[in-house]
């Protein structure tokens, strides 16, 4: 074989390697997403707008409990997974902001539970929803 009919063939090889691998227009994501709306656990993704949105970790969770009173309502930040079509992004979201990326945007607009001053909630406890704007 000589050698630019095996660079060809080996370019060829590879391209059509590559091309089983990337599925046009289908978002990153593993697990069945749940359908907009519906709050999810950690690790579950969910459809929003065009994307999917995973909550990945508990990053801080200072929200003032409901039976309490409190100088500064506190905050809670979820790390998220946004997978869109072909790209995927992480990023820290804090309760009732938005968070823009490749063209959309997403807010996370619901954890729960709310939280107590006699429960420490544990993270298979939390729910999020998150909604695209």
């Amino acid at each position: 074989m000589n050698k630019p009919f095996a660079i060809a063939a080996l370019a060829i090889a590879s391209t059509s390697l590559g091309a089983c691998a990337t599925i046009p227009d289908a978002p990153i994501v593993e697990g069945t997403p749940a359908a907009e709306g519906t709050p999810v656990a950690l690790r579950h993704p969910v459809h929003v707008g065009n994307v999917v949105a995973t909550p990945m970790k508990v990053v801080e969770d200072s929200r003032c409990p409901m039976n309490a009173r409190c100088v500064w309502a506190g905050r809670l930040i979820v790390t998220t997974r946004i997978d869109g079509a072909g790209w995927r992004d992480t990023a820290d979201i804090t309760l009732g902001e938005t968070y823009g990326t490749h063209g959309r945007v997403i807010a996370l607009v619901s954890g729960l539970p709310e939280k107590t001053t006699d429960h420490e909630t544990q993270p298979g406890e939390y729910r999020f929803v998150y909604e695209s704007r």
